[in-house]
């Protein structure tokens, strides 16, 4: 029988013979003690069978008759206990006793069954007390052995503490839940670990804290058994709850969902019914105070601080408890050890034991009831502690680990706001290990940049981190210590952690199987994500493979230049996609890649990274732009400014005010804000302050901005302040209208208040009857467009809207209440109104203007416009369209106005169905210059470059030059980079072509409508690249090109002759492309009065053939001439010169004029005669015959240089031919002495 009991009954302290009543038990003794003196056998018998037949339908195949059985069973055929039968003796034995004898049974057997009831009960009694005192024995040995077990335990920790500690591990992770509304759900967990962990429940990764929400949340923790009970669940108990254990070692943390389930159909009577609109406690809307508020606060790093508001919750209920949650510039706060939060029951306050500049912010109480929620903030100030050193800056803040791994941590901070007067030399790190006290710095010599990666950790270990800044005077304070980081790998924290991801309702948890024995493929995407002097870290993604069996990393790294590859991480592959690299030399360039390795082999590399040099990537930030201080209050001032350009990594901005009559500036916050707009408090009311900005990054602070306008401090109320607000915008139009929304256009405010417009708020608002309703927010962030899409409104529907412009002074007077519009969705087929109508470079004969494309384009695109024009007094009937072709653009050029008439204009959107709504009319526009209007000017500077200029003599502090091409304002710098000095604006172009023609537009704000427009037409842009040529490349204009002759002394001159060139201008003089120079051989001569250049050679030699070149400069102007002396040209040059040469040294000495030549005289005598020049007194004349002088008569002819030779005629018969003609054969030797040449030299011509 005891095979058929469930489990559940065993166990039941009842189940024995003693769980039935008394009465039970004293009738089955009296049919026991009748058995035994009637039919004892039988009824032994009669049991025993009865389990026999049990076992014997149990084991047997045949059928049998079942035995009779007094077993009592349920529906299931599951035992619940006994049935007494009736007792009914055999006729037989009844017959043969009488009344008197059955009645005396009787008495005996309720004596006996008395008896041993009695005798049963001591025997329970003294087996309870024997049991009782067993179990007490056994329990007190249990609690001495647990004793001395905790004891030794306990002992052996002592004794060697670091083979004990080991990270928080969950031994029983919480189960997830699925109740009904209005019972209460317990999670457990079961959590070991040594040292102790902290154990804290979350909800949706928010602290739980019992304190806040009291009866609703329970918290135990008891022999590493935490446990967290919810009494009461709601609906909004549903999400996803985090128990999350740390020590020294680590953090795990486990989930668990609990799902609350609402009933449907029949609600139970103590349930809420469903309720439309904003969900209430039972019914109640709730109505909160928040009174007795904390106002802007001052404190000092190390001071104590509390700040607290008092609630008041109408109606109160004492058994609600509202959610009150305190933010620090939007952040969530949860109690640590530097703040507490304490929630009174009507009193929020939270307190800090230990101020920080990190504490710095605008703190937000916010009060969350079942009917919505209310908030108040405030701004809260830390001031630097004192320096140890005077002039020491003041101490780093926000030091946080940015990266961390087994063998490095990176460390980040933020620089300081006040250096103490002298510049910031760098900053120290120290580290110290969790559970120790003693710090040890981690570099030798300050570092500038805000990150340092502090390596020489031990694997498994925390540690806390701190910065010092030092300057030329000494060392600040050191900054507050960053939270616990443990050096190990990622992939080992992630694991430790868990993971973790938002509520969706739904918890699925999948597991996918490795793949043994596949080789990884390539990592994907590996990039530089970092890179300083002294790191860079390299990040990647894991190969596309899913499931392959312990997947590690080799980082590989290459020189630029070359292939040889060096693995980085020789001993240990990585686990996490993510490693960072030292002991790079600064300066070079490296590639990298990754492998992917298991137990398979190791794979395939990744693609290489481009080439990184080692060194700072990130550059200091540009100073901000202008600062304008607003005022406030009476001890408050708005300072706006314009953000730094191009600025990377920008960690936020400090401000520094001073009043105008000193020298000294002060912090205005020592925290970095991340806006450009800051309310400076603390300031004293009367005095005026000037006011100053500065960027920050890792890489260091940036230079000061310009100081701002002097602005005095007192409440911003009335007129006199530096900025308002704009007035109302006005003209409000739709200009598309669906079933549930309208886009509304309107016009720019007359006043923009002196500042530009920031964008602009749209409220609506339901007419119903004619009755306006409740104004409701359309857009919660500013739009910058004239145009808005109100949603969410319902069709068939009438509303009104209203737009409010703001600027950095403020959000303006919302406009009038347009007119009121139906909500229904427009069908007709040609387009909308176009809307935003402009008008510029209005003239005394022409304006501009400009409008944008309607929203409902109808249905078909719009394909062109029309614009229509009148004089403004004229009737309707006056409109007349000014171009009878539909324009593609949405701009056009009205010219041929009548100078002083007023015009307005009016613009019409078509499409392939025909003409659509005409657009708001323009405000009238007078066709008139105004006085000391500019065009704009097209120039060309000595370096060609082509640039745009405009001036403007109408300036305002507040004014902007913005070019616009085609009526379109430039935004890419890629073509044009404007420049603006003062009131003269500049677009230069960086290489004009023909995708640059267009119409070029220059508008100045906050002025009058001055603008200027010039059309970049094909044919201006070729004549614009002709003059640009000619003044990037100008050229020396030449009279005469290169050109030679010959002087006397057979002497060769090269020359030419330029038409201008400066006093600054220079020749080159090359011959066959080697630059000659002065000398012996070459005479130069540069005259730059008349621009004459000449070379004067000596002689020409056979070297001298070739090119003579003659190279000009004259700034950028250049220009050349050269001239070929080749072959026969050359020759014959060299020849002449040689002649010449020759001749001039020969007409120095007596030489002939006329050479020697003969006549017969009539008495038939030969007369020898010769002309020579250059004769001297001391000139002598010797006459040879076949080289012997002739002796002759000293009366020799000689007058006037002629020299003349009579011969007779000869009287010897036998005189010859030859001998004649030798006869004749006559040599004329003159000599003279120049006794002036130097060194005394005789010199002696002869002439034949």
């Amino acid at each position: 029988m005891s095979g058929s009991i469930p489990f559940y009954q065993k166990h039941h302290r009842h189940y024995d013979r003693g769980y039935r009543s008394r009465e039970t038990e004293s009738k089955m003794s009296q049919y026991r003690s009748s058995s035994r003196y009637t039919a004892d056998s039988r009824s032994r018998g009669l049991n025993v069978s009865s389990h026999s037949g049990l076992e014997e339908s149990r084991l047997s195949p045949l059928p049998k008759r079942p035995k009779p059985t007094y077993l009592a069973v349920d529906k299931e055929n599951q035992i619940i206990g006994y049935v007494v039968p009736i007792f009914r003796g055999s006729q037989e034995f009844a017959t043969g006793l009488s009344d008197t004898e059955e009645k005396r049974v009787r008495d005996t057997a309720a004596y006996m069954a008395n008896r041993d009831l009695f005798t049963s009960g001591l025997e329970m009694e003294r087996s309870e007390q024997i049991s009782r005192k067993d179990a007490m024995r056994v329990s007190a040995e249990r609690i001495s052995q647990n004793k001395r077990i905790h004891e030794h335990e306990e002992h052996l920790k002592r004794m060697n503490e670091d083979s004990l500690m080991h990270p928080p591990e969950f031994v029983i992770k919480p189960r997830s839940h699925t109740v009904w509304e209005k019972q209460c759900v317990r999670l457990h967990c079961t959590v070991s670990g040594w040292p102790d962990p902290r154990v804290v429940w979350y909800k949706n990764n928010v602290a739980i804290d019992p304190l806040t929400n009291p009866g609703k949340y329970n918290l135990e923790s008891r022999y590493n058994v935490h446990s967290l009970e919810i009494n009461r669940c709601d609906f909004d108990d549903t999400a996803q709850y985090r128990v999350s254990a740390m020590n020294s070692k680590g953090e795990q943390s486990a989930f668990a969902s609990i799902v609350v389930k609402r009933f449907k159909g029949e609600v139970d009577e103590y349930l809420p019914k469903p309720r439309l609109g904003p969900v209430s406690e039972y019914g109640i809307t709730f109505q909160t105070h928040i009174v007795d508020k904390f106002g802007v606060s001052f404190g000092r790093e190390g001071e104590t601080m509390s700040l607290g508001c008092t609630v008041v919750i109408y109606p109160a209920l004492h058994r609600y408890q509202p959610e009150v949650q305190w933010y620090r510039d939007d952040v969530l706060l949860s109690p640590s050890k530097w703040h507490h939060m304490h929630w009174s029951g009507d009193r929020a306050t939270l307190t800090f034991t230990h101020l920080n500049k990190e504490d710095e912010g605008l703190y937000t109480l916010r009060v969350t009831t079942k009917s919505g929620y209310e908030t108040y903030s405030a701004y809260v100030f830390v001031r630097d502690a004192d320096a140890e050193v005077e002039g020491a800056p003041s101490a780093p803040l926000d030091v946080r680990c940015l990266d961390a791994n087994k063998d490095y941590i990176i460390v980040t901070w933020k620089q300081p706001a006040v250096d103490g007067g002298n510049s910031i030399l760098g900053y120290f790190v120290d580290r110290c290990e969790v559970g120790t006290t003693h710090w040890i710095q981690c570099n030798d010599t300050p570092v500038k940049f805000a990150r340092f990666p502090v390596t020489g950790l031990v694997e498994g270990r925390s540690y806390f981190f701190r910065v010092r800044a030092v300057n030329k005077i000494g060392m600040s304070r050191p900054s507050r210590v960053s939270e616990p980081v443990a050096a190990m790998d990622p992939a080992d924290r992630a694991r430790m952690r868990g993971t973790s991801a938002p509520w969706t309702g739904q918890i699925i948890v999948t597991e996918e199987e490795p793949a043994e024995g596949v080789v990884p493929g390539r990592p994907r995407e590996l990039q530089v994500t970092e890179a300083t002097k002294n790191y860079l870290v390299l990040s990647w993604k894991p190969p596309g493979e899913k499931g392959l069996e312990g997947v590690m990393y080799y980082v590989e790294k290459c020189v630029s230049g070359t292939d040889s590859w060096q693995r980085v991480n020789t001993e240990i592959p990585v686990k996490s996609p993510r490693f960072a690299l030292f002991d790079l030399a600064e300066g070079k360039s490296y590639s990298f890649r990754v492998r992917c390795c298991n137990s398979a082999g190791v794979g395939e590399p990744s693609e290489p990274t481009e080439p990184t040099t080692v060194g700072d990537k990130l550059d200091i930030p540009s100073a901000p732009g202008k600062v304008i201080p607003t005022r406030n209050t009476d001890t408050s001032v708005v300072v706006s400014w314009e953000a730094s350009r191009d600025a990377k990594e920008l960690v936020g901005y400090y401000i520094e005010g001073r009043i105008v009559s000193s020298n000294e500036w002060e912090p205005c916050n020592n925290k970095p804000v991340n806006a450009t707009r800051f309310t400076c408090h603390g300031l004293t009311t009367g005095e005026k302050y000037v006011f100053r900005v500065r960027a920050v990054n890792a890489a260091g602070l940036s230079q000061f901005s310009q100081e701002s306008e002097p602005v005095e401090v007192k409440a911003a109320i009335g007129g006199g302040i530096p900025h308002a607000a704009p007035t109302p915008p006005y003209g409000i139009t739709v200009l598309e209208c669906v079933r549930d929304a309208m886009v509304l256009a309107w016009k720019q405010p007359t006043f923009i208040g002196g500042a530009d417009i920031t964008g602009y708020f749209v409220d609506y608002r339901e007419v119903t009857d004619g009755v306006p309703g409740k104004w409701y927010e359309g857009n919660i962030r500013p739009v910058s467009e004239r145009a808005y899409r109100v949603s969410d409104l319902k069709e068939n529907r009438k509303y009104q809207f209203q737009v409010r412009a703001s600027n950095i002074a403020g959000v303006g007077l919302p406009s009038l209440p347009s007119d009121t519009f139906l909500c229904e969705e427009w069908t007709i087929a040609v387009p909308g109104p176009p809307h935003d109508l402009q008008l510029r470079d209005v003239r005394s004969d022409s304006v501009v203007l400009l409008w944008k494309p309607p929203i409902y384009q109808g249905r078909n695109p719009v394909n062109g416009y029309y614009v229509d024009i009148k004089e403004a007094d004229s009737p309707e009937e006056a409109w007349r369209g000014v171009n009878n072709n539909a324009t593609e653009k949405t701009f056009i050029k009205i010219k041929n106005l009548k100078e002083g008439e007023t015009f307005v204009f009016r613009v019409r959107a078509q499409n392939k169905a025909g003409v659509g709504k005409t657009s708001d009319v323009t405000e009238p526009v007078q066709a008139l210059t105004k006085p000391g209007t500019k065009e704009i000017v097209v120039d060309v500077d000595d370096d060609g470059i082509i640039s745009l200029n405009f001036e403007c003599c109408d300036l305002t502090p507040d004014s902007k030059f913005v070019w616009s091409k085609n009526y379109e304002e430039i935004t890419d710098t890629s073509r044009l980079t404007t420049e603006t000095k003062g009131n003269k604006s500049k677009a230069v172009f960086n290489t004009l072509g023909e995708e640059d023609i267009g119409i070029y537009s220059c508008l100045v704000t906050h002025t009058d409508g001055a603008s200027s427009s010039y059309n970049l037409s094909e044919e201006e842009l070729k004549k614009l690249l002709e003059i640009s040529h000619d003044h990037k490349f100008p050229i020396i204009p030449l009279k005469s090109e290169l050109a030679v002759e010959l002087l006397e002394k057979g002497r060769v001159r090269f020359w030419l002759q330029a038409e201008k060139i400066s006093a600054n201008g220079k020749v080159d003089y090359v011959f066959n492309d080697n630059v000659l120079s002065q000398g012996e051989k070459y005479k130069m001569n540069f005259d730059k009065n008349t621009g004459v250049i000449e070379m004067i050679m000596e002689s020409l030699t056979s070297a001298d053939e070739g090119t003579f070149t003659f190279q000009l400069q004259d700034g950028k102007a250049t220009n050349q001439s050269s001239l070929v002396l080749i072959g026969d040209v050359f020759k014959g040059l060299q020849k002449e010169s040689e002649f010449q040469r020759k001749e001039y040294f020969r007409k120095q000495g007596p030489h002939f004029i006329e050479y020697l030549g003969y006549e017969v005289t009539p008495e038939c005598c030969v007369l020898l005669k010769c002309k020579v020049g250059n004769i001297k007194k001391e000139t002598s004349a010797h006459w040879y015959k076949d080289g012997h002088e002739i002796k002759a008569d000293e009366h020799l002819g000689f007058t006037e240089g002629v020299l003349k030779l009579e011969i007779a005629q000869r009287d010897s018969p036998a005189a010859t031919a030859d001998d004649d003609l030798i006869w004749r054969r006559l040599k004329v030797g003159i000599s003279y002495l120049l006794s002036s040449w130097p060194n005394g030299h005789f010199w002696f011509f002869r002439f034949a």
